[in-house]
Formats: C-alpha cells, sequence, structure tokens
C-alpha cells in the first residue's frame, strides 16, 4: 500500500494558520461527534450534513458549509485531514491568511454544489472535507506541480518521492473514473462516497490555482527547503 505522507515545503511565506485551525475543527467535531449516543449522532448529521434533495428544492442551503466539517469514520477523517495536512500549508503560505480561508471554503461549496447537479434526489447526507481538500489539491497541482510528495510504501517501509503533478494527476483520474462508474446508480450501489464532489472540488482549485500562480507564486516560492 502506497500513501503520502508529506512534501517540499516553500521558503519563507505566510504562516499556515487556516490549514492547522482546520485541522484541528475538523478532528475537535469529530470528537464532538462520537460522543454522542448513536441516536443523536444520526441526527446531528442529518441536521448538519448537506442532504442534495434538501439543497435541490431551496433548503438547508447553509449545510453546504456545515458538512465540510463533519466525518463518517476515524479513517476518513485521518484520511482528509493527512491530505489537509500535506498540501495546504504551502498554498496559504503563498496567497495569504484571508484568501486561503476563502478559497478552501468556496472550494469546499463549490465541491457540494456539483455533488448535488449529479445527484438532486438523493436524500443521503454528504459529509467531509473532502471537497475543500480536493480544491487544495487542484490548486497545488497548478501551483507547484514540481514540487515533490514524499511517499511510503508500507508493505516495505520504503520512502521515494514522485512529483506532485505524478501523484495528483493519478489521484484525479482515479477520481473521474469512479465518478463516470457511478452515474445512474442508486446512493447504495455507489458505495456512499460523493466522487462528483471531489471532482467538482478539484476543477475549482485548478482554475482558482491558475490565478493565484499568475499574481501570487514568484520565483522565490519555487525553491523548496
Amino acid at each position: 500500500m502506497l500513501f503520502p505522507i508529506g512534501d517540499d515545503n516553500i521558503e519563507g511565506g505566510h504562516p499556515a494558520v487556516f490549514s492547522y485551525l482546520f485541522l484541528v475543527l475538523n478532528t475537535g467535531i469529530f470528537l464532538l461527534q462520537v460522543s454522542m449516543p448513536h441516536g443523536v449522532q444520526a441526527s446531528f448529521v442529518e441536521t448538519y450534513g448537506a442532504i442534495p434533495a434538501e439543497i435541490s428544492r431551496g433548503a438547508d442551503w447553509e449545510t453546504l458549509a456545515s458538512s465540510m466539517f463533519l466525518h463518517g469514520s476515524w479513517l476518513h477523517l485521518l484520511g482528509n485531514m493527512l491530505y489537509l495536512w500535506i498540501f495546504a500549508d504551502n498554498i496559504e503560505a503563498v496567497v495569504g491568511n484571508f484568501r486561503f480561508l476563502l478559497f478552501y471554503l468556496a472550494g469546499g461549496i463549490a465541491a457540494g454544489l456539483i455533488q448535488v447537479a449529479v445527484s438532486p434526489d438523493s436524500g443521503v447526507p454528504c459529509i467531509g472535507a473532502s471537497g475543500a481538500i480536493s480544491a487544495v489539491m487542484g490548486a497545488y497541482i497548478v501551483m507547484f506541480p514540481k514540487s515533490q510528495v514524499r511517499m511510503l510504501f508500507i508493505f516495505f517501509f520504503v520512502v521515494f518521492y514522485i512529483p506532485a503533478w505524478v501523484f495528483l494527476g493519478f489521484w484525479f483520474i482515479q477520481q473521474l473514473s469512479s465518478g463516470y462508474g457511478v452515474l445512474g446508480m442508486t446512493d447504495v450501489d455507489a458505495g456512499g462516497v460523493a466522487w462528483w464532489a471531489h471532482i467538482g472540488g478539484f476543477v475549482f482549485g485548478l482554475l482558482t490555482g491558475a490565478v493565484f500562480r499568475r499574481h501570487y507564486v514568484t520565483e522565490r516560492h519555487i525553491r523548496f527547503r
């Protein structure tokens, strides 16, 4: 099994305040979630998760934001927080704290809207930070394509490096393949993963990342430490 464990960090820039704050918030809210009795936890997710059928009829729009801070399991949380920890800090360091905050929230909302557009009648709550983090990854591949992602081959405890454009490009192809594969399926058959939120978030990140690269990425930022 392969998974990323780090990346090159740029020299200088803004401190990654919101990158790490989102990590703490997501973890804290999940701890609150799992501390609730099972019935209360289910009601909590129903209330604050983004239900496409409700949003399609113009209700509960605020859940597009609140759903970004809920997770379905420890594995769901840890996977998202790993990718947030690896890829978000370089972007925030370059574009600044407030711009990163707006970008992250907008990316998550855009990802949720794409999922609603693809599954407008679904009554299953969509939860998780993966839409926003997909936007982070989309921006990263445009802004820092040559950054090296540190990979761990867990069976042999071997660490090696690959360019960000290779890792993130392959990840996006996987999401596209899975997303097209579940089109027309029921929520149960689709396996409970909001693939199109991942795809939508990544595309949002690509477009925003192109703007960020043009205006904020300089030769100084290309040098990694």
